[in-house]
């Protein structure tokens, strides 16, 4: 059985937190009753769920700390975050001229840049927070 934090040794905890300051994948998924599946993807069972984004990821956070208790007690390794310093945070989709033609204009009736939209329009669809765009000067 996994301790409460404040129960570990200090070594635990401090690898622990240490470990939370990190940047881990995560995924946030709607479920088809309306709540959120949250999960770490480098940590394999270490998920949750929670009736609203936020609560569901507050909840991860939990979940991870005690994933990590159980790994360091067990002596077991943990995974480092998965390296993005491959991506550049651009890449090219090729798209017909008419869904060119639909998103530009799509944009322009948001009065935003069309890499705006379409980021926002992705973020939107991964559950992320950073869904939201700021309009063209």
């Amino acid at each position: 059985m996994t301790l409460p934090l404040h129960e570990h040794p200090a070594s635990i905890a401090m690898e622990v937190e240490r470990r939370m300051r990190m940047r881990y994948s995560h995924n946030l998924i709607r479920n088809e009753d309306g709540s959120y599946f949250a999960q770490i993807i480098e940590f394999p069972g270490c998920m949750t769920e929670g009736d609203t984004p936020a609560q569901a990821l507050e909840m991860l956070d939990d979940a991870m700390r005690t994933w990590l208790c159980g790994r360091l007690e067990d002596r077991l390794d943990i995974p480092d975050p998965a390296n993005d310093e491959a991506l550049s945070g651009k890449f090219i989709v090729r798209v017909p001229k008419s869904m060119h033609r639909d998103l530009a204009e799509r944009a322009e009736r948001e009065n935003v840049s069309l890499n705006a939209w379409v980021n926002a329009v992705l973020a939107r669809n991964l559950g992320s927070s950073a869904a939201s765009v700021s309009r063209k000067k």
